[in-house]
């Protein structure tokens, strides 16, 4: 069966005379052929609506979110903008806007029914998760809110480039409660972004009233102090009237004037999802009240009073629609499900910028680097090599050039164009580079200007960055980096010395770099620069000027390859597996192992942890048969946890003693340093470890 639209015009159709002033407006200037279309647009999704919840009794599909009492709304604002040319970031209840925007009937249902040959995800995703690569509608997720950074971010990357590409983003009211819709709306509205901000009110965030979301009732009030943005408040039902609107805000960000809220007020005819039963929060009066409000039979008046249909085109029309989607239901459950071998396909991009296998790492006779300014110069290289590179983030500009002076000087050398301040946002930050990473035309490289702070932004990462490929089975895809300063021994406190690898090295879908001296930490970045993934770049404060980190600088054309470990002190006794900070104690404690006992310590230098070196470690923990893992990080859900698991898993038979870990005591790092010193790992706790090991 072949998939078609559902919009359908009637051949040799002329334009009718408009005898309804309510289309006298922008709406009359439409060929009848599209208001037509996007007709059958509003009764398919209503349809659908009605056969997705039957299918669900029948056990052949999980999960329903409806659309039904929002279609009108959604199309007429669909209307305005040009698929495929334009962006879209739709949220879950968006069934009309999908199909409007280039969505097919039998499109809908291979999502809903979880099959392969879905256009967002293939069944990887939960369904109404909208997602068409063709039609620019980027897959979606279940966090609410989120997108309206992302698609800031994708208005970002139309602006640099000067197109007159419009940017739509939707959801309810309740969502805009996030603290991410008022950082998306602030961030547009300073920047006078091309974005529609579409908001569909029904009154009730699931069962919460709207009394109990948003201060007067009204989303357009509330951001009624964000100058550049225009507002507009509307019968989410009066279709004519929301297409002007939707026009002229769809014309005003053409033209580079700035982003527009619309706020539709709309009807919710069906639950929040199948998973809800509003009848334990409504009473039958407002419900009822609601059905009598449904916004379809005002529409066919109103297209039957201007000449669009007649009153027989309304059955047949319907008649027609649902023998369409009845035939594709059961042609969709004939379609294969997606396969279990598929399953971490897109996850990490295939793309290796520079392959482990038959790498060898050159003698660099560059002067003499601290960390920060090889870092510096790492980014000033792929600044130079890629002109679509961006750095932004907060403090970063300028002479300041961050809070370490790693972008100092790049503003001046690139312009501000390409190295400028964000707002102190780390939210924006994330959300906002995957907007405009996604594209393809941009490599954003931003910075969270401490490990303590980049809080706000997990959303982003966990939900949004890591998951993009896979929930939308390698559609998409954001490849960015993310440089953090974190790490302890610089007397900070709780909340200037957090190590935050543990978290990340959970999460699929994220590059996790950290190196321990300079020449490392330019290499890695300069891949990071180019690796088709998300990179989270740790970079730990308390090495960037240390003499220990100094390095000769490599030459411009070095990257150090993902996934590849450093042997830095070879032993045949202890395997001492480690990373960042912990390298050089680790070396120091080695010095005097050997000196104690006249055994030696081999030391591996991790430098990524995802990619790991596994085979680097299960190599030389076969040859010494002890091992002792060491970081910075607090020992209870640590990454040595994984190392440790992974090494009793694949070398038990060779080991001669307990795997035994050095790391943080379980507490916040404190400020005073007897505290601090108390709390963190030194070297006399990595010797005493060792010596343990090696008299066992």
């Amino acid at each position: 069966m072949a998939l078609t639209t559902a919009s359908s015009s009637r051949p040799g159709t002329s334009r009718p005379a408009v005898s309804d002033p309510a289309l006298a407006g922008s709406l009359a200037r439409l060929p009848v052929e599209l208001l037509h279309a996007a007709y059958r647009n509003v009764i398919a999704s209503r349809l659908l609506d009605t056969k997705m919840l039957v299918l669900l009794k029948q056990g052949k599909l999980f999960f329903h979110i409806g659309c039904s009492g929002h279609e009108v709304a959604q199309i007429a604002v669909a209307l305005a903008l040009k698929p495929g040319y334009d962006w879209a970031y739709p949220y879950y209840r968006d069934l009309g806007f999908a199909l409007q925007f280039g969505y097919t009937i039998e499109e809908v249902l291979l999502e809903a029914m979880h099959r392969e040959g879905g256009p967002s995800s293939r069944g990887f995703a939960m369904s109404a998760h909208y997602g068409r690569k063709a039609s620019r509608i980027v897959a979606q997720s279940s966090p609410t809110g989120t997108q309206y950074l992302q698609a800031v971010g994708t208005a970002l990357g139309a602006s640099k480039e000067g197109k007159d590409e419009v940017v739509y983003v939707s959801s309810g009211e309740g969502a805009t409660s996030e603290g991410e819709f008022h950082e998306a709306i602030h961030w547009a509205s300073r920047a006078k972004l091309p974005v529609i901000f579409f908001v569909q009110n029904n009154k009730y965030a699931i069962s919460v009233p709207v009394k109990d979301q948003v201060a007067g009732g009204s989303v357009c009030g509330i951001v009624a102090g964000y100058e550049g943005l225009a507002r507009h408040r509307i019968d989410g039902g009066d279709f004519p009237a929301l297409f002007d609107i939707a026009s002229a805000a769809v014309g005003r960000a053409r033209r580079g004037e700035g982003p527009s809220l619309i706020e539709a007020d709309t009807v919710r005819l069906l639950p929040h999802s199948s998973s809800d039963d509003q009848r334990k929060y409504r009473d039958a009066g407002e419900l009822e009240n609601d059905r009598l409000n449904d916004p379809i039979p005002r529409l066919e008046k109103t297209l039957v009073a201007a000449g669009i249909l007649t009153d027989d085109d309304i059955p047949a029309i319907r008649g027609e629609i649902q023998q369409r989607i009845d035939k594709a239901a059961e042609w969709v459950e004939g379609q294969p499900l997606p396969v279990p071998d598929e399953l971490e396909r897109h996850v990490y991009s295939a793309k290796v910028v520079v392959p482990v296998e038959g790498f060898i790492e050159p003698a660099h006779e560059g002067a003499k680097v601290v960390m920060v300014d090889a870092i510096n110069h790492a980014l000033a290289e792929e600044m130079e090599r890629n002109p679509k590179m961006v750095i932004y983030g907060e403090d970063v500009a300028g002479n300041k050039g961050g809070v370490f002076t790693a972008t100092k000087g790049l503003t001046a050398r690139f312009g501000a164009e390409r190295v400028f301040n964000s707002p102190l946002a780390e939210a924006s930050i994330v959300g906002t580079a995957l907007g405009l990473a996604l594209r393809g035309e941009y490599k954003p490289v931003v910075e969270i200007q401490f490990g303590d702070y980049i809080w706000p932004g997990f959303m982003q990462l966990r939900n949004e960055v890591a998951m993009l490929r896979f929930r939308s089975h390698g559609d998409w895809h954001c490849p960015m980096v993310i440089r953090v300063a974190v790490g302890g021994y610089i007397h900070g406190g709780l909340y200037h010395s957090q190590s935050i690898d543990g978290f990340f090295t959970h999460i699929p879908g994220i590059r996790v770099v950290f190196p321990s001296q300079a020449s490392d930490a330019k290499g890695l970045l300069k891949t990071a620069c180019r690796c088709d993934d998300p990179v989270l770049f740790l970079e730990h404060k308390g090495l960037y000027r240390q003499t220990f980190a100094a390095s000769p600088e490599p030459g411009p054309d070095y990257l150090l390859p993902f996934g590849l470990a450093k042997v830095r002190r070879s032993g045949e006794d202890v395997t001492l597996v480690t990373w960042g900070m912990l390298v050089q104690r680790s070396l120091e404690a080695a010095k005097k192992i050997e000196e104690s006992f006249s055994a030696s310590v081999e030391v591996i230098d991790l430098r990524t942890l995802n990619p790991l070196d596994r085979e680097s470690i299960f190599a030389s923990v076969r040859k010494t048969g002890k091992v002792l893992i060491v970081h910075e990080d607090t020992l209870t859900g640590g990454f040595g946890a994984e190392i440790a698991a992974l090494i009793a898993a694949e070398c038990f038979d060779g080991l001669d003693a307990p795997v035994r870990r050095v790391a943080a005591r379980d507490t916040p790092v404190p400020y005073s340093p007897p505290l601090e010193n108390a709390m963190l790992p030194q070297e006399r706790d990595i010797v005493e470890a060792l010596a343990s090991l090696i008299r066992f």
